[in-house]
C-alpha cells in the first residue's frame, strides 16, 4: 500500500499564494505520476495538475495555467503545488494522488477514478 499526506493548506486572501506539499510513503517505487485534484462542496472532484516521473511532463487544467506550478522531488517522494494569484473559486479540499501509468512518461489521466492512491486532503480557503 501507498500512503499520501498533504500539508500546506489554509486561509489566504484573494491574489495571494499558497504552497501545498504531499509526501508519499509505504510501498513506493520508481515511475509514478503524481497529481493534485480538488473538490469544492457540492461539486465533483476535478483535476488540477499532474507531473510525470521525470518532471519533463507537467499538465494543468486551463483555469490554473500560468498561476499554479507543480513540482516533485523523487528522492524524497514529495510533490508540491505552488498556487499564485489565488481566486475565491479556487477554494476547495485539495487532494494529492499517485499512480503508475503505462510508462514513466505516459500522460497522467485527468480522471480521478484512474488514480488508486489518495491523501486525506488539505483545505484551501480564499477570502475575497
Amino acid at each position: 500500500q501507498v500512503q499520501l499526506a498533504e500539508s500546506g493548506g489554509g486561509l489566504v486572501q484573494a491574489g495571494g499564494s499558497l504552497r501545498l506539499s504531499c509526501t508519499a510513503s509505504g510501498r513506493t517505487r520508481s515511475g509514478n505520476a503524481m497529481g493534485w485534484f480538488r473538490q469544492a462542496p457540492g461539486k465533483e472532484r476535478e483535476f488540477v495538475a499532474a507531473i510525470n516521473w521525470f518532471s519533463d511532463g507537467t499538465y494543468y487544467r486551463d483555469s490554473v495555467k500560468g498561476r499554479f506550478t507543480i513540482s516533485r522531488e523523487n528522492a524524497k517522494d514529495t510533490t508540491d503545488l505552488l498556487m499564485s494569484n489565488l481566486e475565491p473559486a479556487a477554494a476547495a479540499l485539495y487532494y494529492c494522488a499517485t499512480e503508475w501509468f503505462a510508462s514513466m512518461r505516459a500522460t497522467p489521466s485527468r480522471i480521478p477514478q484512474a488514480w488508486r492512491y489518495w491523501g486525506p486532503g488539505t483545505q484551501v480557503t480564499v477570502s475575497s
